[in-house]
């Protein structure tokens, strides 16, 4: 059994190092062989991802102004306009240095961010600025992540977004009263009793990003909360029923997921931030469980109808989801250890 387990990783390494796919072939390199990113075959790569593949086709439907679709149409425009197109990019690892990525970044800081509290708004006006009575967590989060990825941390705007997520981002677990007053007000699905899911996942994705020896108290303060959040749920379990399943449509992957997610994005987010806890066991089985006989993993969940760019197909071996299942599971040693004590 081993034997053959080593052989099918052998030929998946083999499918997810083709040149056809750069960007997968580049976060291969990185992630799971380990490459540095001036390794000459790394750096070639990274090109590449700019030359071929849905990154330039992108960025050729961009508009003047930095936009994809009507500028208002910034969010609402799914999945075709500005917040969607820069989430997917960054997701494809297409370089921040590209002055068409840098304008559609000015312009989301300036038609999506809220003036009074610089959270991001999924909804805006003639004028620059998003409506204040529509800042949302998971945008605020989705954007910070994009806007630290693509190069803008000392942008004062960036961190004063950090901030909207370190003071009003809650991790309620079924609390008596849900929250009032500004932002709680409006959107209930977001906060309510039972904080949203998605918002908690994306303001931990976005504070991700952040440097770790930059990072002030109330970040390390929230980052905590919000993974102890997701572990209390054993990723994807009722909190207050172990033996229930929270969200069975994290249970099947998909590549990109925009503001939604699924058990894989949260259990390597985890990862990222350091956690290793047995909590996240369950996590990995179900990864492991959706292994495919020859060792790979088939995309479930796309919004392939409505990009500008389909990204592989719904049903069919996925290159994006067996590498970041292979990611995950390649750092379950260390949650094992942890679960035992030896770490």
């Amino acid at each position: 059994m081993g034997k053959r387990a080593n052989t099918a990783n052998a030929e998946v390494f083999d499918w997810l190092l083709e040149e056809s796919n750069p960007s997968v072939r580049y976060f291969t390199l990185r992630h799971l062989r380990g490459a540095p990113k001036d390794d000459p075959e790394v750096r070639r790569t990274a090109a590449a991802i700019m030359d071929r593949g849905p990154v330039p086709q992108i960025l050729a439907a961009q508009e003047e102004d930095g936009n994809w679709l009507a500028a208002g149409q910034f969010y609402t425009g799914k999945y075709r306009s500005t917040v969607w197109q820069l989430m997917v990019l960054a997701e494809l690892g297409a370089d921040r240095s590209d002055e068409r990525i840098q304008r559609a970044c000015a312009f989301i800081l300036d038609r999506a961010q809220d003036r009074d509290s610089r959270g991001f708004a999924v909804s805006g006006s003639a004028k620059a600025g998003g409506q204040h009575d529509a800042v949302i967590p998971c945008l605020t989060g989705n954007m910070v992540w994009v806007l630290l990825h693509f190069g803008w941390a000392k942008d004062p705007r960036v961190q004063q977004a950090i901030d909207w997520i370190t003071t009003y981002q809650r991790f309620d677990d079924g609390v008596q009263s849900a929250p009032t007053g500004w932002p709680y007000d409006r959107h209930e699905i977001c906060w309510g009793r039972h904080t949203c899911f998605m918002g908690v996942v994306k303001v931990l994705k976005g504070l991700a990003e952040t440097a770790k020896r930059e990072r002030s108290p109330e970040v390390k303060r929230t980052i905590a909360r919000g993974a102890e959040f997701m572990l209390l749920h054993h990723i994807f379990k009722r909190s207050h029923n172990l033996d229930r399943v929270s969200k069975p449509g994290w249970r099947h992957f998909g590549f990109p997921l925009m503001y939604q997610t699924d058990a894989l994005e949260v259990l390597n987010l985890l990862l990222d931030l350091g956690y290793r806890d047995p909590r996240m066991s369950e996590a990995f089985d179900l990864v492991e469980s959706r292994r495919g006989a020859a060792g790979r993993w088939a995309l479930e969940n796309s919004y392939n109808d409505r990009l500008v760019v389909p990204i592989e197909e719904v049903g069919r071996a996925s290159k994006w989801i067996t590498l970041n299942a292979l990611r995950a599971l390649k750092r379950r040693e260390s949650v094992t250890k942890a679960q035992s004590g030896g770490l």
